[in-house]
């Protein structure tokens, strides 16, 4: 029993620790991983992991270590964006994979990838055909950043002449028949406000409803639970 709590006590440790470090570090760890942040997150996952079956190693050890490898991490994070030179090491560069409509073979070997990884990528961002693709660039996360041929872009409102409208954005109010109150106090909406307007739709309760929308201007969306969601309940 007291290897199982010594084990317990070790893993909520570690599993704070690091979602401190990665809180500390920033968001890029987690959206944009790069060679050095994939390395940094296996290292980090290693250490407590190992940890936690050496009886040699206490809870203070392993925050000792997690907190020398965060700050190393902290420190390169800070070289890199302190000292432009360091960021092509560290980082990596965004690769042009394709060239005026021409697959560029040389850096598609130093990137480890083939066409048909190509073309997967290329599909991701709509682009189904190598031919409708005149510059792609593969970014240090892995993903690919495309520019289509201009018969194959796609127009946009001001190409079109569409008269300019302001742009709302549609907060969820309702989810899985819980309020949101949060989101209707950021916007000055009550939770009345919210019952009167789905009673004007038809629903008595938020429990009727397992998403809802509002958008300034326009009206309420709201998707109800089906028949086998409320059989099922």
């Amino acid at each position: 029993m007291m290897d199982f709590g010594k084990i317990a006590v070790e893993l909520v440790i570690g599993f704070f620790a690091l979602f401190l470090i990665t809180q500390l570090l920033g968001k890029t760890q987690i959206t944009q991983i790069t060679p050095f942040d994939f390395i940094s997150a296996l290292v980090l996952g290693e250490l407590v992991g190992n940890a936690l079956y050496d009886n040699d190693i206490g809870v203070v050890k392993i925050i000792f270590a997690l907190g020398m490898w965060g700050l190393l991490v902290f420190l390169l994070e800070t070289i890199t964006q302190k000292v432009r030179k360091t960021r092509g090491l560290l980082e990596g560069r965004p690769s042009i994979v394709i060239h005026k409509g021409i697959i560029n073979k040389k850096e598609l070997k130093k990137s480890k990838l083939d066409i048909d990884q190509l073309r997967h990528l290329l599909r991701s961002k709509g682009a189904f055909s190598i031919q409708e693709v005149e510059y792609a660039i593969l970014e240090t996360d892995g993903t690919v950043s495309v520019l289509k041929k201009h018969p194959y872009a796609q127009p946009n409102n001001q190409e079109l002449n569409i008269p300019v409208k302001s742009v709302t954005l549609p907060i969820p109010v309702i989810s899985d028949g819980e309020v949101l109150m949060d989101n209707l106090d950021e916007f000055n909406l009550s939770e009345q406000w919210l019952l009167n307007e789905i009673k004007k739709i038809g629903y008595h309760t938020p429990q009727d409803i397992v998403f809802a929308e509002w958008e300034e201007g326009k009206p309420i969306y709201v998707m109800p639970y089906s028949e086998e969601d409320t059989t099922n309940n």
